[in-house]
């Protein structure tokens, strides 16, 4: 698809992420209530079952179930590794913060991702991107306040949970050039359904859902494919630099979430905090449209 096509269709890309703002806010809701009667290994483990029927199921309608394969298994399992970690970091900080913090150092990844890349990549960092990231934590900074509040273990889950995302865009980079998307969710539902399945049983006593609990574990599931399934399609017809931001949406929105259903009171440390975490992601972007 050329570029012009892309960018001519930016009111299709913008419905396609308002769906992924959606999914991933449903998500939430629906972990929050999980949480309750699931550790986060148990919720990882059912997340991945109910993935793999519905991934199977889509790659056989759309005939895309030839495309998986064996090839490049370690990389497959390095990346769902750090996706695991990091998922697992999310739904344990769910319900010890506020949405608007937790989605805040969310929006970190693509810092960490600039800094892990050389690394990983081998891509050089500008001084703009540098400048980005050094903003960046600054507006992480200014959320925490250390010295001023205490920096309890949900924040320090929910901030871990963005370098292990950090981990998984590297680790994907490397695995879209040889697996295709059907492939890549397979392997992911499959590989974390095990490590789910291995860590919820290590101490002998796992959580079964009930008639109440399978409807939030099967929203859980659905909305994190769906989520990811938004942003690729929007990605598909419109330039990074059109979706990018579009995705910034998903700050507002889980404010207003937080507020009308836990009575979650924003201050304005937080949402100063955020504001320079967003302002340093679309200096990143632009720095990347230039290169």
């Amino acid at each position: 698809m050329s570029s012009t096509s892309s960018e001519a269709r930016p009111f299709l890309a913008a419905a396609w992420m308002m769906g992924g703002v959606i999914s991933f806010s449903l998500m939430a809701i629906a972990g929050r209530v999980a949480r309750s009667d699931f550790d986060t290994f148990e919720i990882m483990m059912y997340r991945s079952i109910f993935g793999i029927a519905i991934v199977l199921l889509l790659a056989r309608m759309l005939n895309t179930h030839r495309s998986i394969n064996t090839r490049r298994l370690r990389l497959h399992l390095t990346r769902n590794l750090f996706h695991f970690a990091g998922q697992n970091l999310w739904f344990y900080a769910l319900p010890l913060i506020p949405l608007a913090q937790l989605f805040s150092y969310e929006f970190t990844t693509p810092l960490w991702v600039v800094l892990l890349s050389p690394l990983f990549l081998n891509e050089r960092i500008t001084f703009y991107k540098a400048l980005s990231v050094t903003i960046g934590f600054l507006g992480i900074l200014t959320i925490t306040r250390p010295g001023f509040d205490e920096f309890d273990v949900g924040t320090m889950a929910a901030a871990a949970a963005a370098i292990g995302f950090a981990g998984t865009y590297i680790f994907s980079k490397q695995l879209v050039t040889i697996a295709s998307l059907t492939c890549i969710l397979f392997w992911m539902t499959l590989m974390q359904a095990i490590m789910g399945l291995a860590a919820a049983g290590i101490d002998g006593d796992i959580a079964l859902p009930t008639i109440e609990t399978l409807p939030w574990l099967a929203i859980i599931s659905l909305c994190g494919l769906s989520a990811h399934y938004c942003i690729t399609s929007a990605l598909a017809i419109a330039p990074a630099t059109i979706v990018a931001p579009l995705d910034f949406i998903r700050l507002p929105a889980i404010i207003i979430v937080g507020y009308l259903l836990y009575d979650e009171h924003v201050d304005g440390f937080i949402m100063a905090g955020a504001l320079i975490i967003l302002l340093a992601n679309y200096m990143n972007i632009r720095t990347m449209n230039r290169s």
